[in-house]
Order: C-alpha cells, then structure tokens, then sequence
C-alpha cells in the first residue's frame, strides 16, 4: 500500500475506459458470490446496442455470455457489453451508476464520481490516479481468479480476433494487466500491474498526450 512515486496523485481527472474496471469490479463480485456463472446470458438492449464506439457490434434483442462481456471490455474496451453488464446488474445504467460510485466510497476512493458503465464522455465523471491505484490493487487480490482475464491478448468472438489495446502486455516483463482508457477530455489514461518475483506494483497515467508517450511514461 505504500505510494513510491506520485505526481498530483490527486488532481481530478475523466476515467474514461478506466471506468470499466469498476463495471468489471462489479460483475466479478456477483460471479463470486455464486449468483451467476461465465455461460449466463444477458440480454442486449436498443439503449446498450446504441453506444458509440469501440464496441462488439451487438444487437438489441439478442444477448452476450458474462465471459464474452467480460473479454469484450478488456480487449476492445467495448461500451456496448460495458452498458448490457451495468444494465443486468442494476437494472438500468444510472442505477448502476450509483452503485459503482457507492463501491467506490467504501473502497476508499473518495474523490471518485461514476455516471455510467462505459466510460463514455459526462463531465461529472471524475476520478483521481490515487483512487484508480487503489481500485487496481484491491480487484486483484479480491479477485485473483477473475483477474487472470486482464492479461487476455487475443479475444475471438463471432468471428472477430480482437487484440488487446494494452501495448505493455509482453512488452515489460511482469507486466499482467490492467486497462487503456481514452477521450479527447481525459487524454490517454492506463492503470498497468505488474508482478516479479514476490514483487506487485500498480502504475496509473492519466491525460497522457498520445497512446505512445503515456506507454513510455509508464515503462518508466
């Protein structure tokens, strides 16, 4: 838990995709607790299929495995399975919403707002790279066994390969996760861990100015 670096750790920033580690958060919690399994379905609304992109492409009335949910996030960082996840656990995206910021609060990120599952632009939608440090950490060591999807390289789904937008993965050695995120307010945002020897580190880089200075930021 100790900090070894920071710079305005907590200067409130968009999340951008960083907000579907929350959403994921989330939906590891009710795998966890038995109430769903990876083969539930669930079903895809106009409202989830009407999200810009990046996305899978779904269609409303259809459905999307919890599995393929959960790749489609961490690969394509795909807000239609973001918005079909927030809908079937809380009913709909604003309700959601309140539930990622309340589970936000008791892990500890004060400073943090959501307003939707996705990440999609909303000004109210705030965050801080101490609270994204504190959330890489804590959805790791409460979910170890759902973690592993974080270092997914390569997503096949309905006859897409889909590669993860994670450039440091295979890249740095230890490197095992965790989320790209970008919009033209919040700049170019990564949370990355890695894991040597009995050594665990979390990174955040928020409002990066391009994909490659924010990866040569966190390399550093």
């Amino acid at each position: 838990g100790s900090v070894l670096t920071s710079t305005s750790p907590d200067g409130l920033r968009h999340p951008a995709s960083l907000t579907k580690v929350m959403t994921l958060y989330l939906l590891f919690e009710r795998l966890d607790a038995g109430k769903i399994t990876l083969d539930t379905e669930m079903p895809v609304s106009e409202h989830a299929a009407d999200q810009d992109p990046t996305k899978l492409g779904l269609r409303p009335g259809s459905t999307l495995r919890v599995e393929d949910a959960i790749k489609g996030m961490v690969t394509r960082s795909a807000n239609d399975a973001a918005v079909v996840t927030g809908e079937f656990l809380g009913g709909n995206e604003e309700d959601f919403a309140k539930m990622m910021t309340r589970k936000a609060h008791a892990l500890g990120m004060s400073r943090t707002i959501y307003r939707n599952a996705s990440g999609l632009p909303n000004d109210e939608q705030v965050t801080t790279a101490r609270d994204q440090s504190t959330l890489g950490r804590a959805i790791q060591d409460r979910f170890p066994r759902y973690y592993r999807y974080f270092s997914t390289s390569v997503f096949n789904f309905r006859g897409q390969s889909i590669r993860n937008h994670n450039h440091l993965l295979g890249d740095v050695e230890g490197v095992d996760g965790i989320k790209t995120g970008y919009t033209r307010a919040s700049g170019f945002n990564l949370v990355t861990s890695i894991h040597r020897g009995n050594r665990f580190m979390v990174g955040v880089v928020l409002g990066g100015r391009s994909g490659g200075s924010r990866d040569a930021i966190m390399r550093g």
